[in-house]
């Protein structure tokens, strides 16, 4: 059913991914998906605080998020599923609504981690992913 799954991972906000991570990795297992792990690092270069980080922080921040993502990857994804590693950059839910079109993906699994606000019931990303994305998407918490 679904052959292509984009599982957004929050790096910053690790102890609210578990369910979603345990999801992802069921449905792939279940329908024998690719899983396309997808983190995103923000666009620290922007005029308006690209002043405040030094130079070549852009660069380590991304590397870093690579080396984070295949740890995570290496620690929660059994190795019977095949993994792409995806590092975005810039807008969380546009990198999710980006990378999704490419792949030409099924599903898209995220997490909501911000259930504690009585005036959210889902996370502003996972909004913006729900309302514009051209595929099913799961949020879950």
């Amino acid at each position: 059913m679904y052959k292509d799954i984009l599982l957004a991972i929050d790096l910053g906000h690790l102890e609210t991914q578990g369910r979603a991570v345990q999801t992802a990795v069921e449905y792939a297992k279940s329908f024998g998906s690719t899983l396309h792990l997808l983190t995103v690092v923000p666009d620290y270069g922007m005029s308006i605080v690209g002043t405040f980080f030094p130079e070549g922080f852009e660069e380590k921040a991304l590397e870093k998020a690579r080396e984070d993502l295949h740890a995570f990857s290496a620690s929660k994804i059994p190795s019977e599923i095949t993994v792409q590693h995806i590092v975005g950059h810039g807008s969380a839910h546009r990198e999710i609504l980006s990378n999704a079109g490419k792949i030409g993906c099924d599903l898209i699994v995220m997490a909501s981690h911000r259930p504690e606000f009585e005036d959210h019931f889902i996370g502003p990303n996972a909004v913006k992913v729900v309302s514009q994305a051209t595929c099913s998407v799961l949020v879950v918490r």
